[in-house]
């Protein structure tokens, strides 16, 4: 069963121990030797597969060498304990890296959405998601459909984070072509394009189109920019979320997370107005779709 415990805090703490060990010029074995560990426990911190003691966080700063503040930072980061969430009961028909995206949003104070080939899964619909799965599937690897139906399952309760009482910030920059590339029926389409409209109605979600005759400033497929608040003593840096065609990868590093920022901004500026968008939307629902 894969780990789950992967959340903001955990990555944060695993990242900068990793950079620390290479900035040593330390392999994780010499770490494991000169600690008396096994090398393993030293790639599951890294790999935030698992979290870590104080006193292994101690020992590690002593090796490392690190020193106020940095040194009070990294050991706030250490005393933050993760709950357990929804997404765990799902740990049967999630893959690993879906989980950790689940947590991280979970955790977020905000998010900026790219989708040029899909509508973004915080926004679909049961039926949309559930062509959507099984298309993906049907280019990969079946699915029997009880784990299907608790993919769709879990992807509706994700998108509680746009309704909970303290919602996460969403703006959402999609690609015109989504509104027109068919997943199931025309119904449900339409119903899709629906639902896009009552979110983009809500105060703390956006959509913007990319509209097809525009230009279009970024040669990148889907991404997530996701910020989180600050814990004690300790600023969590951006998460990137980019999404391929058989993995998921995280862009941690902050001059690379920075780069999308940029993107992402561009985008917006790009793309239709809030308002505009609204208006594509509903007319391409009720011209392509009804």
């Amino acid at each position: 069963m894969p780990d789950f415990a992967s959340s903001a805090v955990r990555r944060r703490l695993a990242v900068e121990l990793r950079r620390l060990r290479e900035q040593s010029g330390l392999s994780g074995d010499v770490v494991a030797e000169r600690l008396g560990w096994s090398g393993s426990k030293v790639s599951r911190i890294e790999t935030h597969r698992t979290g870590i003691k104080r006193d292994d966080l101690e020992q590690l700063l002593n090796l490392y060498e690190v020193r106020e503040p940095h040194r009070g930072q990294l050991m706030a980061l250490g005393e933050e304990r993760e709950s357990r969430g929804w997404w765990a009961a799902y740990s049967d028909a999630l893959p690993e890296e879906y989980a950790s995206l689940i947590s991280l949003e979970a955790d977020a104070m905000s998010l900026s959405c790219w989708s040029p080939e899909l509508i973004h899964g915080l926004l679909q619909t049961h039926d949309y998601a559930t062509a959507v799965i099984q298309a993906h599937m049907r280019a990969t690897d079946p699915l029997p459909p009880a784990e299907r139906r608790r993919r769709v399952e879990a992807r509706m309760r994700r998108q509680e984070i746009l309704t909970r009482a303290e919602p996460v910030s969403a703006a959402f920059v999609l690609d015109e072509a989504v509104l027109l590339r068919r997943f199931g029926s025309h119904a449900v389409m339409h119903a899709q394009l629906d639902k896009l409209g009552r979110i983009a109605s809500i105060a703390n979600a956006s959509i913007q189109v990319l509209a097809l005759e525009g230009n279009h400033p970024i040669g990148t497929g889907s991404f997530a920019i996701l910020r989180f608040a600050p814990v004690p003593g300790a600023v969590l840096d951006d998460v990137v979320y980019t999404e391929e065609l058989s993995r998921s990868n995280y862009v941690e590093e902050s001059d690379e997370a920075f780069q999308y920022q940029l993107a992402f901004e561009r985008l917006q500026a790009e793309a239709l107005s809030p308002e505009q968008s609204r208006e594509l939307i509903a007319r391409v629902a009720r011209e392509h779709w009804a």
